[in-house]
């Protein structure tokens, strides 16, 4: 045999360990490099321990709201050790099976760090020693941000650090208007803390529908954060009593901690792309094909690392994608088009499709249905946080192009919807499916009239 595995994978997150699976079942000897710990950015410090923070938060509402359907309220106390530890339990329980399924799978494991120095070479760093593969991915995910040097940048934490905070921050400052900052902007506030979030931008969410960016901006400005945008901050201060984070126009913020969130770059650095010529695109991302290959022969990546949909579904379907086109005798590429996303801030925003803005930039005549309403269970609740949701229609096919949606459950919604609109649902398919009542989702099938813009 050339080479001590057909295929190396460097990084053990949801792609790579996707793709050593499948690789594995196809009958190549894989090895997989992990320096940190099995399940990647998405199962120790991303998707998963997130949503577990988001559930806690989110009790806060069902205390409140359990009023208003004839329970008496007991003073509940939370306690932010108690759900870390929880937290890190579920996140070792699956890390643990991370690793039994490559173990079952026959792949060989290696907790190192793993650098290239050939097309077909790999140094394993602690270890001390190179093993060789006939193919090498790259599936080294992203890693936080913190942008431009400032002064007492080491004072801040990112979102790695948020997972495993000693207590819950009194007041916190969080930087950015992503994905990331207005989940922990939720997480905070719901558990307690007092939130402001800094933006660059005017409008947190760039790149979303316009309804959705509005609709939570209201309903987060509604639920006690502060949002202040087109601001930058140029400095951290530690003070006696904690941060002082001061912003572009002269504000001063006074915080216990300072969280930035502006963005994720490639995971690439160190790891010996550069000396082997591959091409990274404008962040550092590794430049690939359709089919995951780089500029080089034998090195192929998938993932956040390549920087095309930053997603952990995406990753995996990349990952399954390159085995079975490598070593199954299956060629075929995952496909980018329609990828239904979630943000999990409270209220939670569910979208798949275009949005307004891009619709109208991509077809001549588009037809708008939306509708916001005031969720059943809000009513009795006594709460008057609104759903929204929006249809975009193409005028001349009826075809559905977006389908966006603010409010409980929206992710749930929405990854149905998805299904339908890849199979190319229209209008009038949505309007002749029998509605399902009493429900939030049925709203989607019972828009009628077309949104006319009162401007």
């Amino acid at each position: 045999m050339a080479h001590d595995f057909d295929l190396f994978v460097v990084g053990a997150g949801s792609g790579g360990v996707r793709a050593a699976r499948i690789a594995a079942g196809h009958g190549a000897r894989v090895a997989v490099a992990e320096e940190y710990r099995y399940g990647g950015t998405c199962v120790i410090r991303g998707c998963v321990p997130k949503k577990l923070l988001v559930y806690a938060s989110r009790f806060r509402d069902d205390f409140e709201d359990a009023t208003g359907f004839g329970w008496s309220a007991t003073d509940a106390v939370f306690d932010w050790p108690s759900l870390i530890a929880a937290k890190d339990k579920e996140i070792a329980r699956l890390e643990a099976a991370y690793q039994g399924t490559l173990q079952r799978a026959g792949v060989t494991m290696f907790s190192d760090r793993a650098e290239l120095v050939s097309p077909n070479e790999v140094r394993l760093k602690q270890a001390g020693k190179t093993v060789s593969a006939g193919k090498i991915l790259i599936a080294t995910g992203g890693t936080p941000s913190l942008g431009e040097p400032i002064p007492g940048l080491e004072h801040v934490i990112s979102s790695n650090e948020a997972f495993h905070l000693k207590a819950l921050p009194r007041r916190i400052v969080i930087y950015g208007g992503g994905y990331i900052a207005v989940e922990f902007a939720g997480i905070f506030a719901g558990l307690g803390s007092e939130v402001t979030i800094v933006y660059r931008s005017e409008k947190i969410l760039r790149g979303f529908d316009e309804d959705l960016r509005d609709g939570l901006t209201q309903a987060l400005q509604q639920r006690g954060i502060r949002i202040v945008t087109d601001a930058r901050i140029t400095a951290v201060e530690r003070t006696g009593e904690g941060l002082t984070a001061t912003l572009s126009q002269g504000e001063s913020l006074a915080a216990d901690q300072v969280m930035f969130a502006i963005g994720r770059v490639p995971n690439v650095e160190g790891i010996g792309l550069g000396d082997l010529g591959v091409e990274r695109g404008w962040n550092g991302h590794v430049v690939v094909d359709e089919f995951s290959r780089s500029s080089v022969e034998n090195i192929f990546a998938v993932g956040d690392v390549t920087d095309r949909a930053n997603l952990t579904p995406v990753a995996i379907r990349e990952g399954h994608a390159f085995a079975d086109t490598e070593f199954g005798n299956n060629r075929w590429c995952a496909d980018h088009a329609l990828i239904p996303t979630a943000v999990f801030s409270t209220p939670e925003v569910g979208t798949v499709g275009h949005p307004e803005h891009l619709a109208r930039e991509r077809n001549e005549k588009i037809d708008i249905y939306k509708t916001r309403f005031r969720p059943m269970r809000n009513v009795l609740a006594g709460r008057d946080e609104r759903t929204m949701m929006k249809l975009i229609v193409c005028g001349d096919s009826g075809k559905i192009l977006g389908c966006h949606v603010l409010g409980p459950d929206a992710a749930e919604i929405v990854q149905m919807a998805a299904v339908a609109i890849r199979l190319g649902a229209t209008k009038a398919d949505f309007d002749s499916t029998m509605a399902l009542h009493p429900s939030a989702g049925e709203e989607l099938l019972t828009l009628r009239e077309k949104w006319i813009d009162p401007s």
